[in-house]
């Protein structure tokens, strides 16, 4: 599709849009339910792809991607109609007699530009806000999951036609041509660098955006945790869909007096949850293509490698790796790592710790795992970040009750349940005058008694 083509696409949209069709709560809700069908009928297709493209297993396909997907259209049909309703708010008594009111509006014509590391999820996902917040769509779905494109493809024109929601596929050619459309709303997740691009071409016409970025996210493990489910839970987060989840924790940053202890639990929590050959587990999935492992590959330090470090490149395979003795200045800890690889840093306390993550950009998520409470307050309330766990990790974005978003260069906004319908919704703020009567009060000319009433309302 070239840029003329998606400039008419663009147009049959917003056409589409101004006729007032996606205005009407029954039509968003007809196209939530279109949505969950198709996604039921196509589920094994998406699994399979999901599969081909990074190697997930069908457990973890529908827990992360599939299953997420259904549980928010579940939330958006409960409580869509309580979302759509215009919220009364209290009058001044200087405007009496009215009404005053909150109405949310869609924006109009959405484009929603979704990564490769959960293909199918950061693509449904912002599409069920933006149809239930009233919107039609432009999807641009990443060119580095390509069988899962094709299924969203088949999906999205079985249950739309492209005057509501349309998908382009393609590369870069095709997303520069996207951004120099004039779109109401850009929601973008990828890379901070792409994330800037999309800003840049956003200010243009000063589109309103969202940008679900990522970052270096900490997991810190204070003296006080019990280092044996921090293992565990650490191993879970960090190693799903084979390191390449944006708020996976990037390193843990532990107490040095529990450095070894927890080493050693990691360690054998790997071989727990994925054996003694993790490359031979046909649940372990790979990485998305050669760019992304050689990248890995060179960020491998072998001298400092514990654990793991058995790599295929004919499977784009990384092990679950574990990296010990890392300091800040490593090349591990110079970007967002995205993959398999564990670093193991350490602080002598906890203001320390503190203190060095002020010094750092603001990452996606933050977890912390200890028994002491006034420790995890601490934290909470000293650093800044998306969002995050105490004593878990990754899965504060599996609720559709809170939303999830980043801050500073992790990412501006947020989606999931109300946030996500709030980020594709403009709040008109609104007051109906009745017309019986009318304060004399703010008319010209300015008598004194005029003045004194409207100090006596106004203060």
């Amino acid at each position: 599709m070239n840029s003329s083509q998606m400039k008419a696409l663009v147009q049959t949209q917003r056409t589409f849009f101004r006729s007032g069709a996606t205005l009407e709560l029954s039509t968003r809700v007809r196209a939530l339910i279109k949505l969950r069908n198709g996604i039921l009928r196509y589920e094994k297709e998406i699994a399979a792809a999901l599969k081909k493209d990074l190697g997930k297993s069908g457990p973890e396909a529908y827990m992360c991607e599939i299953g997420m997907a259904l549980s928010e259209i579940r939330y958006m049909l409960r409580h869509l109609a309580s979302f759509s309703r215009e919220r009364t708010v209290r009058t001044p008594l200087s405007q009496f007699p009215a009404r005053s009111f909150v109405k949310p509006s869609p924006y109009g014509v959405v484009l929603i530009m979704s990564p490769w590391n959960y293909p199918f999820l950061l693509t449904i996902g912002p599409l069920i806000d933006a149809l239930a917040a009233g919107n039609t769509a432009v999807v641009k779905p990443s060119a580095y999951s390509p069988h899962t494109s094709s299924v969203l493809s088949r999906i999205l024109s079985e249950c739309f036609g492209e005057h509501y929601v349309a998908v382009v596929t393609g590369g870069r050619l095709e997303n520069t041509f996207l951004l120099e459309q004039h779109f109401d709303y850009i929601f973008f997740t990828g890379s901070k660098s792409v994330g800037k691009e999309v800003l840049r071409h956003a200010a243009e016409y000063l589109t309103p955006v969202t940008l679900e970025l990522g970052g270096k996210s900490p997991c810190i493990v204070e003296k006080s945790a019990n280092l044996k489910l921090a293992a565990r839970r650490i191993v879970f987060g960090k190693f799903l869909n084979c390191g390449q989840t944006c708020v996976a924790p990037d390193y843990v940053y532990c107490d040095a007096s529990v450095r070894e202890h927890l080493v050693r639990e990691i360690c054998r929590e790997i071989k727990r949850q994925f054996g003694d050959h993790p490359l031979q587990n046909t649940a372990y999935g790979r990485i998305v293509n050669k760019k992304h492992y050689r990248r890995l590959r060179r960020l491998m330090d072998p001298a400092k490698v514990v654990y793991g470090g058995a790599c295929d490149p004919a499977t784009l395979q990384i092990a679950p790796t574990v990296m010990d003795h890392v300091t800040f200045q490593d090349a591990v800890m110079k970007e967002e790592i995205f993959g398999p690889i564990l670093p193991i840093l350490t602080y002598n306390s906890l203001e320390s710790a503190i203190h060095k993550l002020h010094s750092l950009p603001h990452p996606l998520a933050l977890y912390v795992f200890t028994q002491n409470p006034a420790a995890a307050r601490r934290v909470l309330s000293h650093c800044s970040f998306g969002g995050g766990c105490v004593n878990d990790t990754v899965i504060h974005l599996a609720t559709s009750e809170m939303g999830f978003g980043g801050v500073g260069d992790s990412g501006m906004g947020s989606y999931h349940g109300k946030s996500g319908f709030d980020t594709f919704s403009h709040y008109k703020s609104l007051v109906e005058r009745k017309t019986p009567f009318d304060l004399p009060l703010r008319y010209h000319p300015n008598r004194f008694l005029n003045e004194r009433l409207i100090r006596l309302f106004l203060r």
